[in-house]
């Protein structure tokens, strides 16, 4: 009796063990849950925060009242221009660093971030006078940095959403949004900023094959004009490994 008796005790200890070890599981793993959560807040809240202050410096387009250019410069000389995109919440200061790792993790004020910058790729000229210009942003959810390149996958979106601006300190460009498409990062046609020096005939001939939406009259006409310069933006997608959502623009000034 005495043996069965302890045998009880035993399995009853073990029992309780178990399930200690079960609620001190789910405990750690809700605590876990709780900080990611909280984490995930503070960097979205971080963009905000970044966002709402830099707006005030947002540079005024074609001489317009607002605020200058050197206000921006002011607080970093590697700002280069200002980006909006009509009727989504792009609306950034874009930087250019050293190299393209820069400002992956960095903030317009030179801070440590999670969300990073948008920023144009080291190889372009930061004046914009290449023929060709790379940005790349992170993709966000909330609409956060290059998140609402997302709704150029919508045909409806992208036909109805082709403007925005991208102010530099000498003058201001207006974009004509003509492509979207969905590329490896390891395409060449375009992460290879270079190759498009000469012409853009190549990054055309791609656009027209690969694109996931067009607008076919808008790029003709960029094929048809002389010294045309085109803006590509680039962020990650999910729709398989190294997926990256990317959008054309035909950059063209008031003369133009």
């Amino acid at each position: 009796m005495g043996c069965i008796t302890w045998q009880r005790v035993a399995l009853r200890t073990a029992d309780f063990l178990i399930s200690a070890v079960v609620v001190l599981f789910l405990l750690t793993a809700g605590a876990y849950s709780a900080y990611a959560l909280w984490d995930n807040n503070q960097v979205y809240a971080a963009v905000d925060n970044v966002q709402g202050e830099l707006l005030q410096f947002k540079p005024a387009a074609d001489g317009e009242n607002g605020a200058s250019f050197e206000e921006l410069l002011a607080i970093n000389s590697d700002v280069k221009a200002w980006l909006t995109l009509d009727n989504t919440a792009i609306d950034y200061p874009v930087v250019q660093g050293e190299n393209n790792f820069s400002y992956i993790n960095t903030d317009v004020y030179g801070d440590f971030a999670l969300a990073g910058s948008i920023f144009l790729d080291s190889d372009c000229d930061g004046s914009f006078h290449d023929p060709y210009s790379l940005l790349y942003g992170h993709h966000m959810e909330n609409s956060k940095m290059f998140g609402d390149l997302d709704l150029y996958k919508d045909e409806t979106f992208f036909n109805e959403n082709t403007t925005g601006t991208l102010v530099l300190p000498d003058r201001t460009y207006h974009l004509q949004i003509f492509a979207c498409l969905l590329v490896p990062a390891s395409e060449d046609a375009i992460f290879d900023v270079n190759q498009w020096d000469a012409n853009l005939n190549g990054l055309l001939d791609f656009a027209q094959e690969n694109a996931l939406h067009l607008h076919s009259d808008t790029l003709d006409t960029v094929r048809a004009r002389e010294g045309a310069q085109v803006l590509a933006m680039s962020t990650c997608s999910t729709e398989f490994t190294d997926a990256r959502t990317i959008l054309l623009a035909w950059m063209t000034t008031p003369e133009q």
